[in-house]
C-alpha cells in the first residue's frame, strides 16, 4: 500500500488527530513573538479555568491574585499529584468518559493521572508534528521499539491491528532482550524497511550495539532514529548513528505531559510553547525543568516538577522553527549521588566513568548508602583488577575518601516497570 493511500485511510479514521496536526503546524509557521503571546494567553486561561473548576487549585492558588507571574505560583510535586488525584480533576469531567493513565516510576515515584481522548489525540498529532522535523511525513513507516507492557499489549497506545497498518506503525515490544531478539528485529528492520525508529535509548542502543558487532547492514529508508522516556547520552547516540548511518534525535516528555520538546535535524532541542510553558529553576544545587501544560484542562498540571535538569536557551536556531531552545541534562533528581559530608555528583559523572570499555553491555551505577556504590554490570567479561583499581582510586579522589566499591555481574539489569532502564539511582530523598 503506497504512503499517500495509507495516509488517506488513516485521515479518514482519525480525523480529530489531523485535525489537531493541521493546527499544530499553523503553530509552527508563526513566528517566534506570535507563539509567546498566544502561549501567555493560553497560560491566563488555564490558571482561570483551574482556579474554577478544580478543587486542588482552588485552594492552593486562593492566596495569589489573578495575574500573579506563574514563577511566584506554587510548585507542582509528584506526592501531591498522588495524593490529590480527584481534587485535580475537572469538576465537569465526565466520570464515564475521562480514563486513568499510568507512568512507570522511573524517578521512584509511579502515580496515575486523569486523561481523555482528547488528550490522547493530542498527544498522537504532537509526535507527528515532531516526526515531521525530521523529514518524515504522514504515511511513511515508523517502527516503534517500546518497553512498557500495557502499551504494547492489544488496544494500549501502540497495541498493533489494523490501525497500525493503515498508519504504516509497527511496534516491537522491547520488554527484554537477547542475542536472538536482537537478531530478529534487527532482521525486522531490514525486510520492513521503516522511515523512522522511535524507542528508549536503552533499547535502541542495545540493538545498535548489535548491529554493529554483527555487521548488520541497516536499509536506506531510515532518516532518523528518535530516542524517548530515558536519558540518551553521547556514547549511546554515536553507536546509533554508526549501526544506522542516519541523525539521531532526542525527545522529551513524559506520560503526564507529553510532546515537551523535540530535537530538530539542526541538533536543537525545541519546546513545544504552543503545548507548554517550561521553565528551569536552581532547586537543590540544579537547573530543576517545571513544565505547565497549557492544553490539558481536564486535569491541569501547573508548575509540575518532573525531576528532570535542563536549561532554557536564547537564541534561535537555523531550522527557522519559532519555537525556544533548550537542553537537558543527564539528570533526575533521584539520580544525584551523595556523600557524606553533603557534595553532590550529578550522574554524568558517574557515566563518563565506563566510556571506552566495549566489553560493558549495560551498566547501572546503585549508590545504597553514603559510604557505599554498587556497579551492575552486563560484560562479556569481568573488569580487570587493574580496572577495579582504578575506578576505585577514582571515586576515593573525586567523590569520597573510603567510598566502597562493589561490582555485581548480571545476566540482566532489570528495568523499571515501564520497561526503562536507568543508569544511575541515587539514594531515595524527599522531594
Amino acid at each position: 500500500m503506497i504512503p499517500a493511500l495509507r495516509h488517506w485511510l488513516h485521515r479518514r479514521r482519525h480525523p480529530a488527530r489531523y485535525a489537531q496536526l493541521d493546527w499544530l503546524l499553523k503553530n509552527q509557521a508563526r513566528n517566534r513573538e506570535q507563539v509567546l503571546q498566544q502561549q501567555q494567553r493560553d497560560l491566563a486561561g488555564l490558571l482561570a479555568h483551574a482556579r474554577a473548576q478544580t478543587p486542588y487549585y482552588a485552594e492552593m492558588l486562593a492566596p495569589f491574585p489573578a495575574g500573579t507571574p506563574l514563577e511566584a505560583l506554587p510548585i507542582l510535586s509528584k506526592d501531591a499529584v498522588a495524593s490529590s488525584l480527584d481534587d485535580l480533576l475537572d469538576r465537569a469531567a465526565d466520570r464515564k468518559q475521562v480514563k486513568l493513565g499510568h507512568t512507570g516510576g522511573s524517578t521512584g515515584k509511579p502515580l496515575a493521572f486523569w486523561y481523555d481522548e482528547y488528550k490522547h489525540e493530542l498527544m498522537r498529532a504532537g509526535m507527528m508534528r515532531g516526526f515531521m522535523m525530521s523529514g518524515w511525513r504522514p504515511g511513511q513507516k515508523v517502527m516503534y521499539f517500546w518497553g512498557a507492557r500495557h502499551d504494547t499489549a492489544r488496544g494500549g497506545v501502540f497495541g498493533g491491528g489494523w490501525d497500525d497498518f493503515i498508519s504504516a506503525e509497527e511496534t516491537i515490544a522491547a520488554v527484554e532482550y537477547s542475542e536472538a531478539k536482537l537478531n530478529a528485529w534487527a532482521r525486522r528492520v531490514q525486510d520492513w524497511r521503516p522511515t523512522l525508529l522511535y524507542g528508549y535509548a536503552s533499547a535502541l542502543s542495545e540493538l545498535a550495539r548489535y548491529v554493529v558487532a554483527a555487521g548488520m547492514a541497516m536499509p536506506d529508508s531510515l532518516i532518523g532514529v528518535y530516542s524517548t522516556a530515558e536519558m540518551l547520552d553521547d556514547q549511546q547516540r554515536e553507536t546509533m548513528q554508526q549501526a544506522f548511518a542516519c541523525k539521531v534525535f532526542n525527545q522529551y516528555g513524559c506520560r503526564e505531559v507529553p510532546n515537551i520538546a523535540w530535537e530538530c535535524r539542526h541538533g536543537q532541542m525545541h519546546v513545544f510553547a504552543d503545548l507548554v510553558q517550561l521553565e528551569s529553576v536552581e532547586m537543590e544545587g540544579e537547573d530543576r525543568l517545571l513544565v505547565t501544560s497549557l492544553s490539558n484542562r481536564l486535569m491541569p498540571f501547573i508548575r509540575y516538577d518532573l525531576g528532570d535538569s535542563g536549561r532554557l536557551l536564547e537564541g534561535e536556531c537555523a531550522c527557522g522553527s519559532p519555537f525556544p531552545l533548550m537542553e537537558m541534562g543527564m539528570c533526575r533528581h533521584n539520580d544525584l549521588i551523595r556523600t557524606r559530608d553533603g557534595k553532590q555528583f550529578h550522574p554524568a559523572y558517574f557515566n563518563r566513568l565506563l566510556y571506552g570499555m566495549s566489553r560493558i553491555r549495560q551498566y547501572q551505577w546503585v549508590q545504597t548508602d553514603l559510604d557505599r556504590i554498587v556497579l551492575n554490570l552486563v560484560s562479556a567479561a569481568p573488569l580487570s583488577d587493574a580496572t577495579l583499581a582504578g575506578l576505585r582510586a577514582t571515586l576515593w579522589r573525586d567523590v569520597a575518601t573510603g567510598m566502597r566499591l562493589d561490582v555485581n555481574y548480571l545476566a540482566e539489569i532489570p528495568r523499571s516497570a515501564a520497561g526503562k532502564h536507568r543508569f544511575v539511582i541515587g539514594l531515595r530523598v524527599r522531594s
